[in-house]
């Protein structure tokens, strides 16, 4: 694989020139059709990822507790994926995987990232660290995760710039300290985003002592939510750019701790009847989202790009328990069952991806970035290795053209709490087989049949077992996945 900068250069300067000729051809006539039609022929992006949000956490996926009447809104007017993926359980290395269309394990961000007032300090030589690390009381060593995304990775930005986009970020980054925020990834504008994976406060002026403010986002009213400001933010620039196309990532800190909510909006909840989802603050906190997503929508159909603007509504890992329940599904937030990675997915497309649709369909993170460049009629990456598939094909044939693809993965080589050892997944067909690297090898899982995890189907379908086995270890050799190995000084009685 070429990962020099000189070869990155040359990708990005070359792309510019294919994609004018690739976007005159279009996505199967749909450059010409729009353009007959009086519109952009490249289309606006909104892509609105929400922070912890679990698959159950909306009125549409089947909350009877949170109300998402704005959510709910997009969903009927476009495609809702029920079996849609994060790339991994915790944020940093979802983040990167929706950045730049490849795996966790190919880019070495396979846990969520130390912020620097959490410890995460530049190395001396200005490299990410690349040696293992354990302690005495744990069998195995681990991988070091990076502390921030290459800059040699070719971002969705980066792609569409060359085609004349313009590009925001607000709110969450979480790939890396200064030299690795949005606006050195290829975003115009960045609002909000720093190494941060957590907002010191949900007030303005968004200040907590031992982590500092926003370094990206200066206070402007005291007491102000920043749910609201980011909206506001994001209102502000669809504004300002309605004439050019545009890609804004709407990166929401919410609804990640702390868990604070505005006092009227948490009235709201206290006095309603709660079912296993009944935190009343974590609920108004998904409504200040929704509020959001509505005041996106309404700034959109008001600028009259609302026709031309494909929105993407997704979130990064499971919803946390127990401040809230994603039942049916098993577990959450960093587990490898369903609780931990399955994630709402609606895409709204006027006039391309037919309203109520509902997909059953797998996809995950890195399918967003040729998803884009296919529906911007943008060339890939073609210097390296992109791991997901363009969804476009799927979309425009209301979810009955299926993708081609044998497997999904996932890789998480670290320890995590109490209970979390390194692991490893694929799914494949209706298949899902977990390999942990300590403790019981092997869960085998059948999710048509048992969507709970109920019922580890490994002592009984070995062959299932080993062919999905080696369709993983084939994917972590090909990825170059970093593998956790035996601590030579585990000590069990040891504490650390």
């Amino acid at each position: 694989m070429v990962r020099s900068k000189t070869t990155r250069r040359e990708f990005l300067r070359g792309i510019g020139l294919a994609a004018a000729g690739f976007g005159a051809a279009g996505v199967g006539g749909l450059f010409e059709s729009r353009a007959r039609a009086g519109r952009k022929t490249r289309p606006n992006f909104v892509f609105i990822l929400i922070d912890d949000l679990g698959w159950a956490d909306t009125a549409c996926y089947g909350s009877r507790f949170y109300e998402t009447p704005n959510i709910d809104r997009l969903a009927a007017q476009g495609m809702r994926f029920t079996n849609a993926y994060a790339a991994c359980a915790v944020c940093s290395p979802t983040r990167a995987a929706v950045m730049t269309g490849r795996y966790p394990a190919r880019l070495g961000v396979t846990d969520w990232i130390r912020s620097r007032f959490q410890g995460g300090a530049i190395p001396a030589d200005g490299k990410n660290p690349t040696q293992y690390v354990g302690r005495a009381n744990r069998k195995l060593l681990c991988p070091a995760n990076a502390l921030w995304m290459e800059r040699e990775e070719i971002t969705i930005t980066e792609a569409l710039k060359v085609a004349g986009y313009v590009s925001c970020h607000i709110g969450k980054w979480h790939l890396g300290p200064d030299d690795w925020y949005p606006d050195k990834q290829g975003f115009d504008y960045n609002i909000g985003g720093c190494d941060y994976g957590q907002p010191p406060t949900y007030f303005d002026p968004y200040y907590r002592k031992g982590q500092g403010d926003i370094p990206t986002l200066k206070p402007r009213k005291e007491g102000e939510y920043l749910t609201d400001r980011e909206a506001d933010e994001a209102v502000g620039f669809i504004e300002r750019h309605r004439d050019k196309p545009f890609f804004l990532y709407m990166a929401h800190y919410a609804v990640h701790t702390p868990i604070q909510a505005k006092a009227e909006l948490t009235a709201k909840y206290e006095a309603k009847t709660p079912t296993q989802q009944k935190s009343a603050k974590y609920a108004a906190m998904i409504e200040s989202v929704d509020h959001a997503v509505g005041d996106i929508c309404a700034a959109l159909e008001r600028t009259g790009q609302a026709d031309n603007t494909v929105v993407l509504f997704t979130s990064d890992n499971g919803g946390l328990v127990p401040v809230t329940s994603n039942a049916p599904l098993r577990s959450g937030k960093g587990y490898p069952y369903e609780g931990g990675i399955r994630e709402p997915l609606i895409v709204r497309w006027p006039d391309v991806v037919r309203a109520e649709t509902v997909s059953d369909e797998p996809v995950t993170s890195v399918d967003y970035l040729p998803t884009i460049c296919e529906a911007a009629g943008i060339p890939l990456p073609s210097d390296r290795a992109i791991d997901g598939v363009s969804l476009v094909r799927h979309l425009t044939s209301a979810a009955t053209q299926s993708l081609d693809r044998e497997a999904i993965f996932w890789h998480f080589p670290h320890y995590r709490g109490r209970d979390v050892v390194p692991y490893s997944i694929v799914r494949a067909g209706d298949w899902k087989l977990i390999k942990r690297y300590e403790g019981k090898t092997f869960e085998l899982f059948n999710l048509k049949d048992d969507l709970s995890e109920r019922h580890d189907l490994a002592s009984s379908r070995p062959e299932k077992v080993r062919a999905l086995d080696g369709m993983l270890e084939r994917w972590l050799k090909q990825t170059n996945a970093k593998l956790p190995i035996p601590n030579p000084d585990y000590a069990p009685s040891k504490k650390s």
